[in-house]
């Protein structure tokens, strides 16, 4: 069986590291990319065998890429922190990586995502392939972007679908939902403001309540129950604020200075 790294990126996971580095122990290398955590993260990866390797954060497109070029093996397995490796899909990784030659170069890996306590059957969020999380070093690229990254897959190089599914763990509780809408509604409006968008408080409005509407009712997140609504409102919230900010950037607010 060819060697296989695995990376996974962390900022402050001590409540998630454990189990998503427990879950890919199989490998032949762990390398975590750390963005200087202050917690007990890097504590805990090293414990458990896993090389940790910090990377100031600059963008997720920058740090997959670093991450990437810091694996020592050709094949690379990308897992987030609230992802966990199944066993069905380790088997079918070494099954892969055994063959005399592989059939592609790169592999989407399905997701099924679990939050209050309940699988999530729509909401957009099954199959939920995000980008190819198995791939040959060289096959595939990430650009500068500091968040919702896209990349790029080398001429040539062949892209399948693998049919086991990894577990997330997206929002561990509504907290996290909460945190999440915020920190990426940050990183969301600074790319808008690098691409030249513009935005009212009017559009900001519009584009959120398009976000849930999509979420609830064209996914069908109804259909989860309660968590369905939470996700679809969380979907609002990030996207509402991501234009507000947008707007906040460009009006150049300051509210610690006093008006006449």
């Amino acid at each position: 069986m060819e060697p296989v790294s695995v990376y996974i990126l962390t900022l402050n996971e001590e409540d998630k590291i454990d189990e998503a580095l427990s879950s890919v122990l199989w490998a032949d290398e762990v390398v975590v990319v750390d963005s200087f955590s202050t917690d007990a993260t890097v504590e805990k990866a090293r414990a458990l065998g896993a090389r940790v390797e910090q990377v100031a954060f600059r963008g997720f497109g920058p740090l997959r890429n670093t991450a990437i070029s810091l694996c020592k093996h050709q094949w690379v397995f990308s897992l987030d922190a609230d992802e966990r490796c199944t066993p069905e899909v380790r088997d079918e990784i070494q099954a892969i990586l055994s063959a005399e030659s592989s059939s592609h170069d790169a592999y989407y890996i399905p997701r099924r995502n679990y939050f209050m306590g309940r699988r999530l059957r729509n909401s957009a969020f099954y199959p939920d392939f995000r980008q190819p999380q198995l791939f040959r070093k060289g096959a595939l690229s990430f650009s500068d972007e500091q968040v919702h990254e896209t990349f790029s897959i080398a001429r040539g190089a062949s892209v399948g679908y693998m049919e086991n599914a990894l577990w997330q763990v997206p929002f561990k509780n509504f907290a996290e939902l909460m945190h999440k809408a915020d920190k990426y509604s940050t990183l969301g409006a600074l790319k808008l403001l690098e691409q030249g968008r513009t935005a009212t408080m009017t559009t900001a409005f519009f584009h959120g309540a398009w976000a849930f509407f999509r979420m609830y009712f064209l996914k069908k997140g109804f259909v989860d129950g309660w968590a369905g609504f939470a996700i679809a409102l969380g979907n609002f919230n990030g996207t509402f604020f991501r234009y507000a900010k947008l707007c906040e950037l460009q009006a150049g607010w300051d509210s610690s200075k006093k008006k006449v």
